[in-house]
């Protein structure tokens, strides 16, 4: 239990820190926008993108747990992380500027979760379903 209440004591002074910088910039409105942004893409999309595989694979008598959501977590934020430069219409007036094949790098970053998922899954299943206490 102290290791919980260290660790929220420590978020707290990273967000007053954050808070701090935040304050700092020239344009702090901005910043706060786009966080704000991420927040409401986060539980208005990628919450409930979530939840609906779950009960959709719960539906068809599958349990969605740890690993597959948090797979289903880390491709959703990095897709949220992504759209910007994957939904920007045409190529860049300056090349230099988005120099990055990002519809590609984004196919390979998926992929590669969804093997390292696959490979996690596969030895675990291996390895008989050994369970740790949490």
């Amino acid at each position: 239990m102290r290791y919980r209440y260290a660790v929220a004591g420590l978020g707290a002074v990273l967000m007053g820190l954050g808070g701090a910088l935040l304050v700092r910039q020239p344009s702090p409105w901005r910043i706060a926008l786009w966080l704000a942004g991420a927040v409401v893409v986060h539980d208005g999309l990628l919450a409930p993108l979530v939840m609906a595989v779950a009960a959709l694979t719960a539906a068809f008598g599958l349990r969605l747990r740890g690993l597959p959501r948090s797979a289903l977590i880390v491709a959703g934020s990095l897709t949220a992380i992504a759209l910007p430069p994957l939904l920007r219409p045409g190529g860049a007036a300056n090349p230099t500027v988005v120099p990055l094949d990002y519809l590609r790098n984004w196919l390979l970053t998926m992929a590669a979760i969804a093997l390292a998922t696959g490979l996690y899954a596969a030895a675990r299943a291996a390895l008989g379903g050994v369970r740790r206490r949490t």
